[in-house]
């Protein structure tokens, strides 16, 4: 197993998310994942241990929630057993969330996936004549 399998399991992770409808990453669930995979959330201090577990936070996520994430992609990189996507996720509201997810992988499954999840905020004014506004807030 080598680095093209682990971009193509990354890449197929990607091309899951990117249908918007969180069956799809499901359904994808025993390709991409190694059975025990670990995946944390450090903002809510979760951690989600064994691919089961992994399948029925995706699964039950609309209906305990009311929202279907949608995600659009900024940015794949890494090589060998580490990657990283960026990217947003609108919950339903417009409000695009930043989000940043390191990938390890394992035989070109993934065994670990840390999600970083953040909110908008405007950019102070005192920066102003040092920085650029690339993309203002809410886009």
């Amino acid at each position: 197993m080598g680095e093209n399998e682990n971009r193509r399991t990354v890449e197929r992770l990607q091309q899951a998310l990117e249908q918007g409808n969180l069956q799809a990453l499901v359904d994808a669930s025993d390709e991409l994942y190694s059975p025990d995979v670990v995946q944390e959330w450090p903002q809510s201090g979760e951690r989600i241990t064994g691919l089961d577990n992994v399948k029925a936070v995706n699964e039950n996520y609309p209906a305990m929630t009311g929202t279907q994430p949608k995600p659009s992609f900024r940015r794949l990189s890494g090589s060998g057993d580490a990657w990283v996507l960026e990217g947003t996720i609108d919950y339903g509201n417009g409000i695009p969330v930043s989000w940043v997810s390191l990938v390890e992988l394992r035989d070109g499954k993934i065994v670990k996936q840390t999600d970083y999840f953040a909110d908008p905020f405007e950019a102070p004014a005192w920066r102003s004549r040092w920085v650029k506004i690339v993309q203002p807030v809410g886009r």
